[in-house]
């Protein structure tokens, strides 16, 4: 039986200070790849080092798309809000502390 592939929406902070949201279904490898690959997303090549700041997971692929979108819409400082709530209580995986 194989397991039911997870996604995680997450947020990553460039060097610059600026914010970089996206999707994956595997974290380690994608912020890996954003800080040192040209699978990385464009954006962040020139903003690199990336840090991980947010992730929660979801179901399907359409969940945390939509999670993103959602981020996008925020305004930068209801982004850092929305994050600082989530590190309060979260592990990097998304995990209830």
């Amino acid at each position: 039986m194989t397991k039911p592939r997870r996604w995680f929406c997450y947020v990553v902070r460039c060097c610059d200070g600026s914010l970089y949201s996206g999707i994956t279904t595997d974290l380690d490898r994608r912020v890996a790849e954003h800080n040192g690959s040209k699978a990385g997303a464009k954006y962040t090549r020139s903003r690199r080092p990336v840090s991980l700041v947010f992730s929660e997971s979801y179901g399907s692929r359409s969940s945390a798309a939509s999670h993103e979108a959602l981020l996008k819409r925020l305004s930068r400082e209801q982004k850092l809000a929305h994050i600082e709530k989530w590190q309060a209580g979260h592990d990097r995986y998304g995990r209830v502390l």
